[in-house]
């Protein structure tokens, strides 16, 4: 059955991009350096600013896993 609302044929290579892999070294990175500042005891800003830099990552993987998913 074809999907006639995509535009790249199916049968076109699939293209890798670097944002998932970038997305995920951000992610873990933030998460390594608020578990850290929030281990150490420093100014509970810099903590919760890597916290949202990591939750930002996480929806943004989600996002991209959905709209990116086989159907």
């Amino acid at each position: 059955m074809t999907d006639r609302y995509r535009i790249i044929p199916a049968d076109a290579p699939e293209r890798r991009g670097l944002l998932r892999p970038v997305l995920w070294l951000v992610l873990v990175l933030s998460a390594a350096t608020n578990a850290t500042m929030s281990g150490i005891g420093a100014n509970p800003f810099v903590g919760a600013a890597f916290g949202l830099v990591t939750l930002a990552c996480a929806t943004a993987l989600v996002v991209h896993h959905y709209r990116h998913r086989a159907r």
